[in-house]
């Protein structure tokens, strides 16, 4: 039992190093991308909608 859990070890750690491996860190590398240009986008969309709802609160108040 033992040496059939180093086996399957030993041929997952071959996948990882193989291209398969490469392919899931850039994988990782682009959906870090994305969620940093989310969060970018995000807060640009918060401080818009920010501005929005302040200026229909001042022409509200201003009559």
């Amino acid at each position: 039992m033992l040496q059939d859990i180093r086996r399957r070890v030993r041929r997952w750690v071959k996948r990882v190093r193989d291209a398969d491996g490469q392919a899931l860190v850039e994988y990782a590398l682009i959906l870090a991308l994305v969620a940093v240009v989310v969060v970018v986008g995000l807060s640009h969309l918060g401080n818009v909608v920010n501005n929005v709802v302040s200026n229909v609160a001042t022409h509200i108040a201003n009559g």
